[in-house]
């Protein structure tokens, strides 16, 4: 199972948020671009990148610090946020990002969504945030009727790279994995799912795994030392981590 530890941007800095609550933040690093060398030195090989201020606006606004980190690192990145735009991530993708992350205007312009697809065939993926299951827009400020296992299913038979699945009610609070809910979606569809959303424990990464889940994302968990990167790289089968990481999370990471 791949781990993509999480770098969350706004206004700037590293932060992370308490179920995409904007007044709920906290800072972990002034510059993104070191926290990504950071991860990298850990033994990561792949980020999944929020650009948070674009994801409440609807337009891409640390798009400077993503191309940066892109650069310094050359690490496999998934980018997310206000992107709603072909022309925003055709230029996403000639910086060399990997992956681009839509959600809300898939759900509300689904057309266009397929279209995106068919032109960066196995460069997106569909970012379904689920409140009580119903899909959520708009960086969350907005919930619809919609089951995401429905939405998702809509879409499966584009070439879609994966599909990332947040459950908004674990999101950043540290108090388990919904196990539940990632299995149920990816037994639904045959698109690669990404669990992200409240994993606090090696033991909730080690569920994820069992119940046949593509990857996971790390983010408030990694930053507050509940685990090292090396131990959840090892959990998962990740086999990015060298015995050279695992020396430095002992040296970074207390130990």
């Amino acid at each position: 199972m791949e781990v993509w530890p999480a770098i969350d941007i706004r206004g700037g800095r590293c932060v992370r948020l308490c179920q995409g609550d904007f007044s709920r933040e906290t800072v972990y690093a002034e510059d993104p671009v070191e926290m990504a060398h950071h991860w990298q030195r850990l033994g990561a090989r792949r980020l999944h990148i929020v650009d948070l201020d674009g994801a409440r606006t609807g337009n891409p606004i640390n798009f400077p610090i993503i191309t940066k980190i892109i650069q310094a690192t050359g690490l496999v990145c998934q980018v997310g946020g206000g992107l709603r735009q072909m022309e925003t991530v055709a230029e996403l993708l000639k910086t060399g990002v990997a992956r681009v992350v839509i959600g809300t205007r898939a759900i509300k312009d689904p057309q266009w969504f397929r279209e995106l697809c068919r032109k960066f065939p196995g460069h997106i993926v569909l970012g379904l945030d689920a409140r009580d299951g119903l899909v959520a827009t708009d960086g969350w400020l907005e919930t619809t009727r919609e089951p995401a296992i429905d939405v998702a299913r809509r879409f499966e038979g584009e070439p879609l790279a994966a599909i990332v699945y947040t459950d908004i009610a674990s999101d950043g609070m540290l108090k388990g994995v919904n196990v539940a809910a990632m299995a149920e979606m990816q037994r639904s569809v045959t698109v690669p799912v990404i669990a992200s959303g409240g994993i606090a424990t090696l033991e909730d990464i080690r569920a994820l795994k069992a119940a046949g889940l593509a990857g996971c994302i790390l983010g408030r968990a990694l930053y507050e030392q509940r685990f090292s990167l090396p131990e959840a790289l090892e959990v998962a089968g990740d086999h990015g981590a060298t015995q050279e990481s695992s020396a430095s999370a002992n040296s970074e990471q207390g130990g």
